[in-house]
C-alpha cells in the first residue's frame, strides 16, 4: 500500500517561482508533492507581461481563469478569453503573452509530466492568425473554447465542461471545468490516477478519507490515486439550538485535472469514507 497522503495547496501563501520577469507560477501538483505522472500550478502574468519561445518534454494544458492573453505555438498565434484552453504538446514551442493592461493575467496549467522542465527556443516561425479561430486545424495543438464546450451533468446539479482530454486531442492529461450548485456535490468516489482539484470561484469543501479540507481563491486539492473522495460548496452556518446546521446556499467552480490519456473526467463511486 502507498504511504502518500492528499496533499492541499493554498494559492495565497504557496511559494511562487518566477520564469521571467512578471511572468511566475505555483504549482499544486508535481513530484516534488507528491503526485505521480503529472503537475499542475497557477500562472500569474503582470500587466503586459510575456513568456517567451519554450518547449517542454511533456504535454501543457493551459486554462485561461482571469483576463486575455495571445498564445503563439510555431507561429500560430490564438487569443484565449476565460475558461478557453489550449494544449501543446511535447516538443512544441510556444510564447505567451498577457493582453491585460492593468490586472493580472491568471491561467491554470496542467503538464503531463511529474517533473517539469523548460527549453528557451530561438527559431524564427512563420506567423499564422489564428486569434479567431473556434478550433486549431493547422498544427498539432489543441483548442478549446468554453463556450462551445459541451456541457453534461457529472452528478445532480453539478455541471461539468472537458476542456481537454485524449477526444480532444491532448495527450497524457485530461481535465476541465465544473460548476455547482447549491446544494450539488460530487458524491464519494476514487479514481484510478491521481487528481488535482482547483477551486476558482466561491468556496468548497472536500472530503478526504474522512479529512476535511476548506478550499476557495484557488486552493488546490491534490487527490491521490483510490482515494475515496468527494466535493461540495461550503455551506454557510446558521445557529441552532444546541447545534450547528449547515445549509448549502452558495455555488462554487473548480477546475479538475488529472494524469490520464482519457475522453473526460470519470470517476468510481465509492461506497463510503
Amino acid at each position: 500500500m502507498s504511504a502518500r497522503l492528499e496533499r492541499v495547496t493554498h494559492a495565497a501563501s504557496a511559494p511562487a517561482q518566477e520564469l521571467v520577469e512578471g511572468v511566475s507560477v505555483v504549482f499544486f501538483a508535481n513530484g516534488e508533492l507528491g503526485a505521480n505522472g503529472f503537475s499542475t500550478g497557477l500562472a500569474r502574468f503582470k500587466p503586459g507581461a510575456q513568456l517567451p519561445c519554450y518547449k517542454h518534454e511533456c504535454g501543457k494544458s493551459i486554462t485561461i481563469l482571469q483576463g486575455r492573453c495571445d498564445i503563439a505555438v510555431e507561429g500560430r498565434t490564438y487569443r484565449l478569453a476565460p475558461y478557453d484552453s489550449l494544449h501543446v504538446p511535447a516538443g512544441l514551442a510556444y510564447g505567451m503573452k498577457s493582453l491585460e493592461p492593468s490586472v493580472d493575467l491568471l491561467a491554470h496549467v496542467a503538464l503531463s509530466s511529474a517533473t517539469v522542465t523548460l527549453e528557451l527556443v530561438t527559431t524564427p516561425f512563420a506567423e499564422r492568425d489564428l486569434r479567431d479561430a473556434v478550433a486549431s486545424t493547422e498544427g498539432a495543438e489543441a483548442l478549446s473554447r468554453f463556450s462551445r464546450a459541451q456541457e453534461y451533468e457529472l452528478s445532480a446539479k453539478a455541471l461539468f465542461r472537458d476542456l481537454f482530454a485524449k477526444r480532444l486531442g491532448s495527450k497524457g492529461i485530461c481535465g476541465g471545468y465544473g460548476r455547482f450548485a447549491p446544494g450539488a456535490s460530487l458524491p464519494c468516489h476514487t479514481h484510478l490516477y491521481d487528481e488535482s482539484i482547483t477551486i476558482v470561484e466561491g468556496g468548497a469543501t472536500c472530503l478526504v478519507a474522512g479529512r476535511r479540507y476548506s478550499l476557495s481563491g484557488c486552493d488546490t486539492a491534490l487527490v491521490l490515486r483510490w482515494s475515496k473522495s468527494s466535493l461540495f460548496p461550503t455551506a454557510s452556518v446558521v445557529p441552532g439550538t444546541g447545534a450547528n446546521v449547515e445549509r448549502p446556499n452558495r455555488r462554487c467552480s473548480g477546475l479538475l485535472a488529472r494524469y490520464s490519456g482519457g475522453n473526460s473526467v470519470k470517476r468510481r463511486l465509492a461506497k463510503s469514507h
